[in-house]
C-alpha cells in the first residue's frame, strides 16, 4: 500500500494521474493547507520543505522499512521504476522522457504557478510581475507546442511520466490567461489525456478516500 499525502492541486494531482493510470493500491491522506497541516511535525518528517506531495511505499522493493518520499518529479520516478510503467527502458526515449519531467518541475510548474499567484492571490497588484510571468508563460507553452508537433508525447511515442508531470499544470490554462487554441498541438495532446478513464479517475478524489 502506498499512503500518498496530498491537496487537489497540480503537484497533487500528478501523483494521482500516475497511481491510477498503472492501477497500484494507494490511500489518500489529505494535508489542509488551508489549515496549516503541512507544518505539522509528523508531515515535515515525510515533507522536509513542508509541500505537498510526499509519500510513504510500505513495501520498497529492497524489502526494508516504508519508504517516505518528497517532491513530485522523484515521487513519479520513483513510482515509474518500481511499477516498470509510463517510462521507456530504451535509453533515448527514457532520456528524452526524464529531460521533459525535469523541464516541468524547474520550469513549467514554479512559472505557472507565479503566473497563477500575481494574477488571482497577490494582496497588490503588480503590473511588472503580471506581465513577466504571462510572458513566460507564453514562451513554455510555446515550448512545449514545439516539441508536440514533432512527437505525439513529449517523451517520444508513448505516454509517461513527463506528460503527466505537465498536464495538471496545463489543465489550469484559463486561470493563466491562456488561450489553448493559440497552440494547436498542446490542446490535441490536452484533450487526448483529458478523456483517458484514469485522468477521470484522478479528478475525482476526495480528502480520505481510498483507492
Amino acid at each position: 500500500m502506498i499512503d500518498l499525502y496530498y491537496t487537489p492541486s497540480p503537484n497533487g494531482h500528478k501523483i494521482t494521474l500516475f497511481l491510477e493510470e498503472a492501477q497500484l493500491q494507494y490511500r489518500l491522506i489529505h494535508v489542509d493547507i488551508s489549515k496549516g497541516s503541512q507544518f505539522h511535525p509528523d508531515f515535515l518528517q515525510i515533507s522536509p520543505n513542508n509541500k505537498i506531495p510526499a509519500m510513504i511505499d510500505s513495501s520498497p522493493e529492497d524489502g526494508g522499512k516504508p519508504l517516505s518520499l518528497f517532491e513530485s518529479g522523484e515521487i513519479l520516478l520513483y513510482l515509474a521504476e518500481k511499477s516498470g510503467k509510463l517510462l521507456s527502458g530504451e535509453l533515448r526515449e527514457r532520456h528524452t522522457t526524464l529531460q521533459w519531467l525535469f523541464w516541468q518541475v524547474s520550469g513549467l510548474g514554479p512559472m505557472l504557478g507565479q503566473n497563477h499567484h500575481f494574477n488571482h492571490v497577490a494582496p497588490q497588484t503588480i503590473p511588472y510581475a503580471i506581465e513577466r510571468y504571462q510572458v513566460e508563460a507564453q514562451r513554455l507553452y510555446n515550448v512545449m507546442n514545439k516539441r508536440l508537433e514533432v512527437s505525439p508525447w513529449l517523451g517520444g511515442d508513448r505516454y509517461s511520466i513527463a506528460d503527466i508531470a505537465c498536464w495538471p499544470w496545463i489543465h489550469a490554462h484559463q486561470r493563466q490567461r491562456i488561450n489553448l487554441d493559440t497552440y494547436p498541438a498542446v490542446n490535441n495532446w490536452y484533450e487526448r489525456i483529458r478523456t483517458r478513464p484514469a485522468t477521470e479517475r484522478a479528478l475525482q478524489h476526495t480528502p480520505s478516500e481510498n483507492r
